[in-house]
């Protein structure tokens, strides 16, 4: 039975190669890329299109402004072109808004056309200067301490052992760093500010304390408050937690952030008498720098003195400013904010 089955597809094959197909009897059209050819088909223009001179009349007479105009009914809109979805349905959904720094996108805002003064001189001058000084050398040849591996490899003795932690050796002969080196991309830099009043007497003598402040935090930000009630009692104060509202806050970003960060340096900090600087224990080992205005410290910015008669002399608050900064120490927060112009006294801690 097996000796036949060659034979079989061998007649088969000559059958089929003996066989006439309709293909054969049309003639077949092919043009090499190494053969040119002699003549050229006919359907080709003896010039081109491009050279043709269109009647200075037709030129003149042609106005899409007014014919658009003239347009009763809408174009129907390119089923090609690009809708931006209106709702930001989560990472898994087919078709999500793009950035807001996208032209197409709903929230684009063009700009900015001019940057704040505090802006240019961070990027003119204070960046670099900051990279410089933080700049860790490493000479021709240096070769980094190898690092230990992180997860248990596969040792056949339990499957316990599989992508398990190591439990390295206590102590070693490299230290930690503290920090990452300062390079190009994590150039310490502001990264926005808390402006918080927390008015104590909005909870015995009435909301008009608490109006006052608001409207003031208002003026010297250039951003709409958010007001929060007590947490906590404080029975000398009269304060009971989730029933009276006792704070405002404002955060500010990007332009509203640099413009009060230049009034802040420029005007307010100097006219305060006898103030030596901001603590240098003052930060929370992460980078963020907070220091206290007084009543009359804060009725020192010129939003607030140029209309100072519209706001009670008693009633205007005090506030606590924080400085949220991209450095991960206190150390890198203050040689950035003192580059900006906010001196620094006493105790360093880093």
């Amino acid at each position: 039975m097996a000796t036949h089955e060659p034979s079989r597809h061998l007649s088969k094959a000559l059958s089929r190669a003996l066989t006439t197909t309709k293909r054969s009897h049309y003639t077949v059209f092919r043009r090499n890329a190494s053969k040119q050819a002699a003549t050229a088909p006919a359907t080709v223009e003896p010039a081109s299109s491009l050279a043709a001179t269109v009647p200075e009349s037709i030129v003149k007479s042609f106005d899409p402004i007014a014919r658009a105009a003239a347009r009763k009914t809408k174009l129907p809109r390119s089923r090609y072109q690009f809708r931006s979805p209106k709702y930001d349905r989560g990472p898994l959904h087919p078709h999500r808004p793009p950035p807001p720094s996208d032209p197409s996108s709903r929230l684009f805002v063009p700009g900015p056309f001019t940057l704040p003064r505090v802006q240019q001189t961070y990027e003119s001058t204070i960046a670099s200067d900051i990279l410089t000084l933080c700049y860790v050398h490493r000479p021709p040849g240096f070769q980094p301490p190898v690092k230990a591996p992180r997860l248990r490899p596969w040792d056949g003795s339990s499957p316990y052992h599989k992508n398990r932690p190591l439990r390295g050796p206590r102590g070693g002969d490299v230290l930690r760093l503290l920090r990452k080196p300062i390079t190009f991309n994590n150039i310490p830099r502001v990264e926005r500010i808390t402006i918080h009043s927390y008015v104590k007497r909005a909870a015995t003598d009435g909301s008009q304390w608490l109006h006052v402040a608001g409207m003031a935090v208002q003026a010297i930000s250039n951003v709409r408050v958010e007001t929060f009630k007590s947490k906590t009692s404080v029975s000398p104060w009269g304060i009971v937690p989730g029933r009276d509202t006792v704070a405002v806050k404002a955060e500010l970003y990007n332009e509203n952030m640099q413009h009060f960060l230049g009034k802040l340096v420029e005007i307010v900090l100097p006219k305060i008498k006898e103030w030596k600087g901001v603590q240098g224990t003052s930060g929370d080992s992460s980078g963020n720098i907070t220091f206290g205005l007084q009543p009359e410290e804060v009725a020192l910015f010129p939003e607030i003195e140029v209309n100072y008669d519209m706001y009670p002399a008693k009633m205007i608050p005090g506030c606590h400013i924080t400085l949220h900064t991209s450095a991960t120490t206190d150390k890198d927060a203050r040689l950035l904010l003192s580059a900006l112009g906010i001196p620094f006294q006493g105790k360093f801690v880093d």
